[in-house]
């Protein structure tokens, strides 16, 4: 394959590709001549470009959840005031079929990564950073507003949120719950966190 002009176009390509086999095949199982059967290229010609797999894969996962933040990032600045904008928050991080489970079940292939790879491992915790961040402003703003009456630091609340989208979005993935049982469990969470009744009293079974 002629190298193209634009090698940080092919790299981009190559990110997308990759992200579909992942998404079809598995990451445990996706091959070199996956990712290029999925970019309609030679295995060498990827190579060229990524002389290790697990080096694509981290990129895969870098621009997944860059995607994935801002898409949170943007819902919480659409919305108006504290409580909608903690929905929002929330109702951004539940996988909702189609794009949303996707996207989420991209991420979740890719996490192990970050037991083997350094570059991977920074990957994850700066991720993990960031959907706090976002949980921690929206609860501060909240609090400072005398709307939420939080149970604890916002930092250590905005942990927890995460956590619970972590471990009821892999009950998701193995089909053990629906999308909306984990947004009324993340929302009843939400009440007994901030002390807003406006949250509701009851979670999904």
């Amino acid at each position: 394959m002629p190298r193209p002009r634009n090698q940080v176009e092919r790299r981009a390509q190559l990110i997308d590709a990759a992200g579909r086999a992942v998404v079809r095949v598995g990451a445990t199982t996706v091959k070199l001549r996956d990712v290029a059967a999925e970019a309609g290229i030679t295995p060498a010609s990827v190579l060229y470009y990524y002389p290790d797999l697990q080096e694509l894969f981290s990129a895969v996962f870098e621009h997944g959840a860059a995607t994935y933040f801002g898409t949170r990032r943007e819902a919480i600045a659409a919305a108006e005031g504290p409580v909608e904008q903690l929905r929002a928050c929330i109702r951004s991080g539940v996988p909702w079929p189609g794009e949303g489970e996707e996207s989420t079940r991209l991420l979740f292939e890719l996490f192990p990564l970050a037991l083997r790879n350094d570059a991977a491992a920074q990957a994850h915790r700066l991720f993990f950073e960031q959907q706090t961040d976002l949980y921690r402003q929206v609860l501060e703003h909240g609090r400072d507003r005398g709307v939420f009456q939080l149970a604890a630091d916002a930092w250590e609340v905005g942990r927890s949120f995460v956590a619970l989208e972590d471990g009821y979005a892999m009950d998701l993935l193995v089909s053990t719950t629906t999308a909306a049982r984990i947004e009324a469990r993340l929302l009843a969470h939400a009440r007994l966190v901030t002390g807003n009744p406006a949250f509701g009293e009851d979670a999904a079974g």
